[in-house]
Order: C-alpha cells, then structure tokens, then sequence
C-alpha cells in the first residue's frame, strides 16, 4: 500500500487533465512538506518559553518573534501594516474572579447560588472594574435564533431589554430525528452559524439584553463542560466591542443547574427545548425568576498582532491566495485544584502554524507565482476569531480580490491516511479542488461525521466567508482518520484521545507523532493554491451557499477572465 501512496504523489504532475477547473490551468510540481520539521515548529511553540501564547503575554512577544523570524528565514517579504510584519489587533482583557457566583430567586424561596466554574460560567466584555446587577428578569428564548430566510425568529417581539436572555446551544435541527424533515431549516444535524456560542451573543445584545446564559450540553456542544471553563473567566473582545450596547454578561449554565433552575421556576427544561424546535415556539418568562449578581473585573487594554508575510504576484500582484493558522493558545493557568498548569496548544494549533511554514517554503523554492500569496499566523482565534475578523475589518489587500483563503486548524499526528475530510461540504469549488488532489495522493474525500460540531464556524476561515471570500479550511477533527496503521479504529483512537486534550494543558507535543499525514494534507493544499496562483481562475460559490450572494456583490470589481 505504502508503494502506491508513492506512485499516486508521483503523477501529481498530470493534475491538470483531471477535470477540475481551478486545477486544469498549470502543469502542478509536487512539493514535499518536511514532518520533521513541521514537528520541530510544534515542539518550540508548545516549550515552556512561550507559555502557552495567550494574548497580552510575554509568550504572545516571544511567539510574534519567533513568526517573524521564520518568516524571514524563509524568505518572505513584510505584509503586515507600514511595510511591517504585523498588524496590530486593539483588544480589551476582562478576567472575573474566580470565587464569582450568581445567586438567582424564584419568588419568596431562598436565593439558590450558582458558583463559577461550578454550575455557572461568567465572562464579560465590558471594560469595566464591576459589573453589578440585581433583579434581572430571566428569559427563555429556545435556540435565539432570528433567520428571515429561513423563516425562523425565536424572539416573535419579545422584550430582552434589562433581562437575561437564557439560550439553548446548536440549533433548531440538532435534535431531529432521521425521518423528520417538518421542521428542516437548518441542515438537519448540520451546524449552521446559528449554533454557535459567538452568533447567541451578538442577537442577544442587538436585542437589548443585559445578559445573555448559554444552557451546556455536551453533545450539543460538542465538549464537555471543562472545556467551557477552560479560559477561567477571562475574555477577550475587539476594542470596539466593549461599547455601551454589549452585553454586561455572558457566558453558559451548567445542563444539570439549568434544568434544576427551571424546576424551581415550575418548568420543564426538556419539553421547552423540544417545543423550541419548532417554528411557532414563543418565548417564557420564568415566572418571578431574577439574576443577581456582583463580581469585580480585572480589565486591560492590550495591542496584540497578526503575522503576515507575503511572496508577491509577478503579473498580478494585487490578486491574492492566503493560507493562514492562529498562533495563540489558551496561556498558563490553574487547574481544578489550584495547581499550576500551561495550555500549549500543540496541535490545536500549532500544528497548522507549522504546515503554513512548510507551504510558504514550497511556494518561495518554485517559481515566482503570477499571484501574491499571503501567509498569515492570526491572533486570539480561541477567543472569538479576533485576529481574523479584525483584519476582514481593516484588510491590507483587497478582499474583493482575494481568490481563495485557506484556513490550517489542528492536523493529525497519527500518519498517513487513506482519508480526508470536507469540513462544510458542497460550499465550493475549493472543496472539489481538494478532492481532486487527495486522489491524487492515493486518498478518498468524506464529508465530515460529526456536522453538527459545526467545525465550519469555529475557525478562522469564516470572517473570510462572511465577506464573500471561497474558503477552504483542513480541520483534522471532522472525522476519523482510516489510518494505514490501524485503519479507522487507531484512526478513532487518535481523535478521541486528541478530545480529551482539547483546550486542556495535555494537548502538548510528543516525540511518538507521526506527521507524515499532516505533512500529507499540507502538500493538498500547497497544490490546490498553487493551481491558483499559476491560473486566472476564479473558485466560486455553489447555490444554496449562504455566502454565494456576497461574493456575486463583488464580483464585478475583479478582472475579466
């Protein structure tokens, strides 16, 4: 089997007869991606020195550094703000203390008090030294979903103004059964962005909430809770976000305290979670309930960087291609117990830091490309996709030409593949690209198995969509890897153990990986960019994309082909 992944990378070069009409353009030259190098990135940015690269830190300087060396040792160019190597991302800070708690009343009974990091989880993006609020009314708003298109508002008018909106995770389709399809708006168990946490927050706050609680559960969610507190009560907001108008709260209620809340209130979470997927759902005041709480804030105002470097366009060098990964991780901390811990972030993500290294060097020991190729390790990903979504708000290129984003957010360490995953399938034409290529390298393209994690909103890419960008992201968490040694069950192993390190301090480098199939998915993408770059192809989106009509905004501000 081994002899004929060799042969099938061998013929990369016939690429360009294989149907593919981004690929069809360019005779390709394969390039390999060095894991032992990729593991040597992974292993310096996950060291003690770089403290787990949260935001605001020495290790955030440290790593800044070390990305603009690599960089320049590559043999980049500056990309970033003034002819520099970065770009500035103004950020607010907010930690809560710990030993926070939340004390709700249900009419005249006893206050029930609901301690942080226990059955609460409370952060805030006000830059404010306390947040104070007393007697606020709570509200059921099921899923807190307003979608004209599809013809869904959970709100129906309600006034959220001086309350708590109370929101379930995911989205309406999350709990339909295989043969239902009354109620299918949303994907079925596909994620769409109204599942997640972020979208909950923005609507909570354009409605005029002073609060906003997501209710956890696991599978909806996707992690357990100690993946919620993870960050322990710090948040991190874009400058502009601590206005008068966001939430003074926000943050999740624990399933089982949910449910126990509801019970005292003289509800029954689970049947109003069951009506909530349906389109008539109305929201419930939870009769004589109130929040009341009181918690001083740490707040700092911070200036924090995107990295990006450039190979520019020798005929059209105001087209770009962008590969990007996120450099931050979640920082040192405590754990349960008081003790002292460092969330390295290894993997997730320095990982896709790594494979963006090898590319940027494939591309810079080729030929000159006709496009630019941006290369770009963003800030504050873990927070809320800050870096990205702050340079979509002050790009340094023209987005309207940008042709492509790629987007690298946790690779697996467990070899080769006889797989690969779409994140978001029938999106567009980059994914069919990508398809083309992995045959090529001997492997079958899959959907990704679990949708309803919603990996095509939790990362990077989707500040790049939302303005119309075609985006292709490789997230080695959509399914399990059918891996040559072992098949899928060392396949299903590696991603369950990875899990049980996500956002954790073990997700720490280690010298049994092997990186030959992270190398593997590096060089898919090399080859799908490279396509590109050498080609006046335009990838687009496919009908029913909700990004589809964005980008044909736009469309008439790129050059003829």
């Amino acid at each position: 089997m081994r002899s004929a992944r060799i042969s099938a990378t061998a013929i990369l070069s016939m690429l360009g007869l294989l149907g593919s009409s981004a690929l069809a353009a360019d005779p390709l030259v394969y390039a390999p991606m060095d894991p032992v190098r990729m593991s040597e990135v992974i292993k310096t940015l996950a060291s003690d020195p770089f403290e787990g690269r949260a935001p605001g830190t020495i290790g955030a300087i440290k790593t800044v550094n070390y990305l603009v060396a690599q960089f320049q040792a590559i043999g980049l160019q500056p990309a970033g703000e003034n002819g520099g190597w970065t770009q500035e991302v103004p950020m607010v800070h907010t930690k809560i203390a710990p030993e926070s708690v939340v004390q709700f009343r249900v009419g005249q009974s006893e206050p029930v008090i609901y301690r942080q990091l226990q059955e609460i989880y409370l952060t805030t993006n006000m830059p404010s030294s306390q947040i104070k609020i007393t007697d606020a009314p709570l509200v059921f708003v099921g899923y807190g979903v307003d979608a004209p298109a599809r013809d869904w508002d959970d709100f129906k008018g309600v006034d959220l103004k001086g309350k708590i909106a109370v929101i379930l995770i995911n989205d309406p389709d999350f709990r339909a059964k295989p043969d239902e399809a009354v109620f299918d708006r949303f994907g079925g168990r596909t994620m769409t962005y109204y599942g997640r946490w972020t979208y909950k927050f923005e609507e909570a706050a354009r409605r005029g909430a002073i609060g906003a609680l997501v209710v956890h559960d696991t599978e909806a969610a996707s992690y357990p809770w100690s993946t919620v507190t993870a960050p322990g009560g710090e948040n991190f907001a874009l400058e502009k976000q601590g206005a008068p108008d966001s939430l003074l709260l926000q943050g999740w209620i624990e399933g089982k305290a949910a449910h126990e809340l509801f019970a005292r209130a003289g509800l029954d979470l689970d049947a109003l979670s069951e009506a909530a997927r349906r389109p008539d759902f109305r929201p419930v005041i939870l009769p004589s309930a109130s929040l009341t709480t009181s918690f001083d804030v740490a707040t700092t105002h911070l200036q924090s960087r995107n990295v990006l470097a450039k190979l520019p366009g020798t005929t059209h060098p105001d087209e770009t291609i962008m590969y990007g990964a996120h450099w931050d991780a979640f920082g040192k901390g405590k754990g349960p117990h008081g003790e002292a811990m460092i969330r390295r972030g290894a993997i997730d993500d320095a990982s896709g830091v790594a494979a963006v290294f090898e590319i940027a060097r494939a591309f810079k020991e080729g030929p000159a490309p006709e496009r630019t190729i941006v290369f770009a390790a963003w800030t504050a990903e873990e927070r809320g996709l800050l870096g990205s979504t702050y340079y979509v708000e002050h790009p340094l290129v023209s987005l309207e030409k940008t042709v492509a984003n790629f987007t690298i957010d946790v690779l697996q360490m467990g070899g080769l593949s006889h797989n690969a995953f779409i994140v978001g399938a029938g999106q567009n034409s980059l994914q069919d690209d990508f398809s083309t290529i992995a045959s090529s390298q001997g492997r079958v393209t899959q959907n990704e198995v679990l949708p309803e994690r919603g990996a095509f909103y939790r990362a990077d890419h989707l500040p790049f969509a939302r303005a119309g960008v075609p985006v292709l992201p490789i997230m080695d968490l959509a399914g399990y890897p059918d891996l040559l040694k072992g098949g899928v069950p060392a396949g299903r192993k590696w991603l369950e153990g990875y899990m049980a390190c996500y956002h954790q301090p073990c997700d720490a480098w280690n010298a049994s990986w092997d990186l030959s199939g992270a190398a593997e998915d590096a060089a898919a993408l090399y080859e799908v960019g490279r396509s590109l770059a050498f080609s006046r192809m335009w990838p687009s989106w496919k009908q029913g994309s909700e990004f589809k009509a964005i980008r044909d905004r736009t469309e008439a501000q790129r050059p003829a082909l």
